[in-house]
């Protein structure tokens, strides 16, 4: 049974009007519009119908897998529908093939019922036989809870643990969850690298170590990438193989709970990093191939293979591969308490062309042309539809390049209902700027262009830089910015050399006018709030194995005759402003000066003035700069403060008196000293 991708007739857009008045460039992409919400209107209707809710329908997890019966046996459920016979096997039975068979119950369906007197252990391995039309084969359960590699040599293949603690065993989890951010600022963590120690970290060392400084920094909610369990280590979490397994390498489930838990006790929200684009193409511990066919879960043939990730495509259409991942959803939340997702590839499931090769105008014929994937379309408008009617809480944030419209519009106006979409062209402008320019020759017009560039009413989270620009191919902003440099002269007891001191002040004004103009959101990733000195990349045959680089070195910002603790306190020190002025939660800034020659760029945002000279040697004495609100203005942050490494040209008890004159069509003007290659914040004083 498949899912409807036909428009439903005389469907209306409940809240449609105010998509349309928003932006009226969509009224001649109404219909197109109409069509897509009908498509997830006629198969939200046929689950409900089928199933009851669309909740009870994503409850797969509920009923797929093991678990215990009323009297104390156990209930094995799975779906093979290519398979003509299924059985279980395991440490249970000392590995006897066919010993216990499942019984066929329709729909492609099996079950196996064991009584009391079959004893499956707590953290044994088992797995199941497969009878395919090219023979038998072993598989594990795609519903498994937790999978770990054998301690063998040379034996790379996962193991399916049966895991179902003791009571005494399980985790309980203690805090509520924290209330949702009004503005998120996001701290990007892999709970691998969280170490100096040139290892896979765990759990355990990300809540005792980790959290207490993403909480003292200011971050309101923490992203965690490669949690979905992944075979292959260096595919950073995105070639997942067991989508219900939290990664055994960094520790049990109960471990992850306890990470979470202790987060929301610190008032942090937790989303997961998720990956339902693509999967990994692996059979013995995959999804690929698992009841012997090539279409369980996935398209057959070209459609079912992205060619340039090497994976396996969803079929989006198949009624079982809906259920499987939208459950998959509920299950973290329910399961681990998450608060959200960060959805992985959406640019790959929005287009058949995978993005691939296209470069996206803007034209709003890019978007609802024939090259938009329906299937895929109708399944991001179902889990977003689902995850935020059941969950109150709920976040979603969408990983797209193209810029699709709608994207982050509402479900009843006739959008796909993400919270926000991820900015992930500013990360890019940065880079090439450092890259390819001085900055004396950066062009503030585009700059302010491309942080201003987002769509109406569709959030976006902003960053300078992520785990993308931090692999080892690509450099961070520090390491564009200061390269060798950080390995011999970052001590504070050597003389601060012209490059140290470009990069310190830059790395600091490029992260603050992306935070303050860029969104509605901030992100930063593991380390780069210090300047990391060193890229990433995991252990592969390629580097011999080695996890040298495969690591944060947290201890950096410890160590107090070392520069990076004034990168630290000036990321601490912006989330802190930012809490006190609530700049992301206001309307886009006002530009009112981008001056090429003085190198200044001034804006108001939430009645906080933004000024940042990028002038490499020109300071300015009584530069006249437009405000909102006439009144007494004070520092509010000062990059070049001596704590943050700057050279503290600023008086701090200056109070800057506003004139009645109007300036930069602002009704009121201050005259402020702007040092060469300062970030400052000024905001009306407090009576």
């Amino acid at each position: 049974m498949e899912v409807l991708t036909k428009p439903t007739e005389g469907i209306e857009l409940p809240n449609g009007g105010d998509l349309f008045e928003a932006d009226g460039y969509l009224d001649k992409y109404k219909p197109e519009i109409l069509r897509r919400y009908s498509c997830l209107d006629a198969t939200k209707r046929k689950i409900c119908s089928a199933e009851g809710s669309l909740s009870k329908f994503a409850e797969g997890y509920k009923y797929f897998g093991y678990h215990k019966t009323d009297d104390e046996g156990i209930v094995w459920r799975e779906w093979a529908p290519s398979a003509s016979a299924v059985y279980l096997w395991g440490d249970f039975n000392d590995w006897k093939s066919k010993q216990y068979p499942f019984t066929s119950i329709g729909h492609g369906k099996w079950e196996l019922r064991l009584p009391p007197s079959v004893s499956i252990l707590h953290n044994s391995v088992v797995k199941l036989e497969i009878q395919t039309p090219n023979g038998l084969v072993e598989r594990i359960s795609p519903w498994s809870k937790y999978v770990r590699k054998p301690s063998k040599e040379g034996v790379h293949t996962y193991d399916s643990i049966f895991w179902m603690p003791p009571a005494n065993e399980k985790y309980s989890f203690k805090s509520e969850r924290p209330k949702k951010p009004s503005a998120l600022r996001i701290y990007e963590a892999h709970v691998g690298i969280a170490s100096p120690e040139g290892k896979v970290s765990t759990y355990s060392n990300f809540t005792k170590n980790m959290l207490p400084i993403i909480s003292d920094l200011g971050y309101n909610a923490i992203q965690l990438m490669a949690i979905m369990e992944h075979a292959y280590y260096a595919s950073f979490g995105y070639q997942v193989t067991s989508f219900y397994a939290a990664s055994s390498r960094y520790g049990t489930p109960e471990e992850l709970k306890e990470l979470v838990d202790e987060s929301h006790r610190l008032g942090i929200t937790v989303l997961l990093d998720v990956v339902h684009s693509h999967a990994s193409k692996n059979v013995l511990d995959g999804l690929n191939e698992f009841d012997g066919s090539n279409t369980c879960y996935f398209h057959d043939g070209e459609r079912g293979e992205h060619r340039l990730w090497d994976s396996r495509l969803f079929n989006y259409r198949g009624w079982e591969v809906l259920r499987f991942l939208l459950s998959n959803l509920k299950w973290w939340v329910e399961e681990y308490h998450f608060d959200g997702f960060r959805f992985d590839g959406v640019t790959s499931m929005l287009y058949h062309s995978h993005g691939l090769g296209q470069g996206f105008s803007g034209h709003y014929d890019e978007y609802f042309g024939l090259n938009t994937d329906t299937e895929s379309l109708t399944y991001l408008m179902l889990a977003n539809d689902m995850l935020h009617s059941i969950y109150p809480f709920m976040i979603t944030v969408a990983e797209d390049v193209s810029g699709m419209p709608t994207l982050c519009r509402p479900i009843v106006e006739g959008g796909i209902g993400f919270d926000y979409r991820l900015a992930m062209a500013i990360p890019d402008m940065w880079i090439k700027l450092l890259k390819e320019q001085r900055d004396e020759d950066w062009d503030l017009e585009a700059i302010v262009s491309t942080l201003t560039n987002r769509r109406y009413l569709e959030p976006c989270i902003a960053y300078a830089e992520s785990h993308d620009q931090a692999l080892v191919g690509d450099k961070t902003l520090a390491f564009w910015l200061m390269d060798k440099e950080m390995y011999d002269n970052m001590s504070v007891v050597q003389p601060l050399t012209p490059v140290i001191d470009r990069g310190l002040a830059l790395h600091k004004i490029i992260r603050l006018m992306t935070h303050s103009l860029g969104g509605e959101g901030y992100l930063n990733f593991i380390g780069n709030e210090f300047g990391h000195p060193e890229w990433l990349d995991f252990p592969r045959v390629g580097n011999g194995e080695s996890y040298h680089y495969a690591r944060r070195q947290m201890n950096l910002i410890r160590d107090d005759t070392l520069r990076y603790k004034f990168f630290y306190r000036f990321d601490k020190a912006m989330n802190e402003t930012e809490e006190r002025y609530k700049w992301l939660t206001a309307p886009q800034a006002y530009v009112s000066c981008k001056h090429g020659s003085d190198r200044v760029i001034a804006f108001s945002r939430a009645g906080v003035l933004f000024v940042f000279n990028l002038h490499p040697c020109q300071s300015f004495t009584g530069y006249r700069l437009g405000v909102d609100q006439p009144g007494k203005y004070k520092l509010a942050l000062d990059s070049d403060e001596k704590w943050f490494g700057g050279h503290s040209r600023l008086d701090h008890t200056t109070e800057y008196f506003t004139d009645e004159e109007p300036w930069a069509n602002r009704p009121a003007s201050i005259m402020a000293y702007l040092p060469s290659r300062t970030a400052l914040v000024f905001a009306l004083a407090e009576n």
